[in-house]
């Protein structure tokens, strides 16, 4: 199975900033793994755009997958009431 390149977009970094650390290094595990695998059991599609999901705890991680770079791109890190707002 191929190994997938990951890429966090600039706002991610600020949102990594307002995660407890404790749950930090729980996200950051998550990330690592999808290189992977990024379609991992518990991962969900969402509806309506080319983006997944995984849950940690409270917090979600949403991203897209590009097959054919072989790229997983974290979009979005947050708690669950606030990261699907747009």
């Amino acid at each position: 199975m191929a190994v997938y390149s990951i890429f966090l977009k600039d706002s991610v970094r600020k949102d990594l900033d307002s995660v407890p650390n404790n749950v930090l290094q729980r996200i950051m595990s998550w990330i690592g793994s999808l290189a992977e695998n990024p379609r991992p059991v518990g991962c969900e599609k969402l509806s309506g755009q080319e983006k997944y999901r995984v849950r940690q705890g409270d917090y979600r991680i949403v991203y897209s997958i590009q097959d054919t770079q072989l790229t997983v791109w974290i979009v979005k890190i947050g708690h669950r009431r606030e990261v699907y707002r747009i």
